[in-house]
């Protein structure tokens, strides 16, 4: 899969913005990082916005549908005490929108057995968080559902489809379930020292990969 020249000039402005954000979180400039996150989303947003390939013209609305709904997650998110919740739906709204575009077609269904190691993670992260989540018990329950439905759906294209698009997918939604799996066990579990350059260090990935599949 050949990209154009700016897609590719895009996605390198791209990783340099996430690197620089993650940099400025990590160094407490957070009017840095409250510039720099975002930036990298929009970034993100116009590579997907500007590819011309031979997908779907619904996978591709999907796909940015799926973004900018992260969009609006990540600006939720650089205030977590106020707009956890909104960050939190915000991001659920991303993954449905993530899950109709990776769903199988008609006469493409999905081996059962290709959801089974991502049921087995989320019932297994949902063990670990329970405890300790109160009220947010049923909603985090419900965001990994849709989490690693999303991860299985795009594993079951990658396998039935084979080519670098659906990889590009599979691979960003499993970098996807890592950066919110960690962001859910530094919240409600225990603290994690290098947490957040982690969530970001996948995050930014996850969401250009999954662009760089229309």
């Amino acid at each position: 899969m050949a990209l154009p020249i700016s897609t590719i000039i895009l996605s390198a402005c791209a990783l340099l913005s996430a690197v620089l954000a993650i940099w400025a979180d990590a160094k407490g400039r957070q009017w840095l990082f409250h510039v720099l996150k975002p930036l990298t989303m929009v970034l993100v947003i116009t590579a997907a916005l500007i590819a011309e390939t031979p997908v779907p013209a619904a996978y591709k609305t999907l796909i940015l549908a799926g973004l900018l709904f992260s969009l609006a997650g990540d600006i939720a998110l650089m205030f977590p005490e106020k707009w956890f919740t909104a960050g939190l739906v915000s991001f659920l709204v991303a993954h449905v929108f993530y899950i109709l575009a990776f769903k199988p077609g008609p006469g493409h269904p999905i081996s059962a057995g290709v959801f089974i190691p991502f049921i087995i993670f989320g019932l297994l992260m949902f063990r670990i968080l329970a405890p300790s989540l109160g009220p947010m018990k049923f909603p985090v329950l419900v965001y990994i559902a849709a989490i690693t439905a999303m991860a299985g759906l795009a594993a079951g294209r990658f396998v039935d489809g084979g080519d670098t698009r659906p990889l590009l997918a599979f691979a960003g939604a499993v970098l996807f379930l890592v950066s919110d799996s960690v962001l859910a066990y530094d919240r409600f579990a225990k603290k994690l020292g290098p947490a957040q350059a982690i969530i970001l260090g996948t995050y930014f990935p996850a969401q250009l990969l999954i662009a760089l599949s229309i």
